[in-house]
């Protein structure tokens, strides 16, 4: 009787090491299975993105031909915040998705804690965005404008809900919450100042050198379209040691301004040098001991 209440026992024991295994199996392939699922999940997301941008571009890059289209600054402006928009959506309801997935917690459970998250630590996320809502709605600036935002100036690579990217002329990139943005300047809007200084000898006739900059300037506003008004010479505006300067002054488009002033500024020089009339240099003085 006992060697029969020892076998039982044995049997017994066998049998809830068996079905132990069998709970660690399964908790394996649970975990396995739902590791599976969330790389399934990113990889969607992934996918969405990809080509959700890419039918982006087509729409950006085919509204142009539109009857009724937007400017191209815009048009880029509207892009840039439709990917933006559609990345934090994937993002918001893949995690939604994987939280699920992972811990069980259903919608009402993760807009709760989506709540708590935001009453405690996302307010400036909330602002960045509402912020950003405003700069577009107001049309404070597009992507390729020449803007300073506080004290960083440079070109507007794009434009998100919750971020502004503008990079300077050092190819630095900066990177600015919509919501810190209190002060704009656009210096894309409207048309924008050239200024050329040109500096010839003191000993050179000015009159004669201011002549042949108005007649270069004359032919340089039919030449170039992207001059506006001008360019004029204001005149003799200082007098220094090493020579005289001479102004000119004039507007080009947005944007153009720096190459409209490179370009007039070769142009002056090439006139000056066929009527040999020398440029400024610097004097220096001997003096001889007795």
């Amino acid at each position: 009787m006992r060697d029969k209440v020892f076998l039982l026992n044995i049997q017994w024991s066998k049998l809830l090491d068996f079905i132990k295994k069998e709970d660690i199996y399964k908790s394996i392939n649970n975990i396995i299975g739902d590791i599976i699922r969330v790389i399934i999940v990113l990889i969607l997301m992934y996918i969405i993105i990809k080509i959700g941008n890419k039918i982006i571009n087509r729409f950006v890059e085919k509204q142009s031909k539109m009857r009724f289209s937007l400017d191209e600054k815009k048009s880029k402006t509207l892009g840039a915040v439709s990917k933006s928009i559609l990345k934090y959506s994937v993002y918001f309801f893949g995690i939604f998705i994987i939280t699920e997935i992972l811990f069980g917690i259903q919608g009402l459970t993760f807009a709760s804690i989506g709540g708590v998250a935001i009453g405690f630590g996302a307010q400036n996320l909330v602002k960045d965005i509402i912020n950003g809502f405003f700069i577009l709605f107001e049309d404070q600036y597009a992507v390729g404008d020449y803007v300073t935002i506080q004290d960083k100036g440079g070109i507007v690579e794009s434009i998100e809900l919750r971020i502004t990217r503008i990079r300077d002329f050092n190819g630095d990139l900066y990177i600015i919450p919509n919501g810190s943005i209190r002060e704009v300047t656009n210096h894309s809007r409207g048309n924008i100042r050239i200024l050329v200084d040109i500096d010839i000898a003191n000993d050179e006739n000015a009159d004669k050198a201011i002549l042949v900059i108005k007649e270069t300037c004359e032919k340089f506003k039919k030449e170039n379209k992207n001059v506006v008004d001008g360019p004029d010479v204001l005149g003799i505006t200082q007098l220094k040691e090493t020579g005289t300067t001479i102004r000119i002054v004039g507007k080009a488009k947005p944007m153009t301004q720096w190459d409209v002033e490179i370009e007039l500024r070769k142009k002056i020089k090439d006139e000056l040098d066929k009527e040999n009339i020398r440029r400024a240099y610097p004097m220096i003085r001997i003096s001889k001991e007795e």
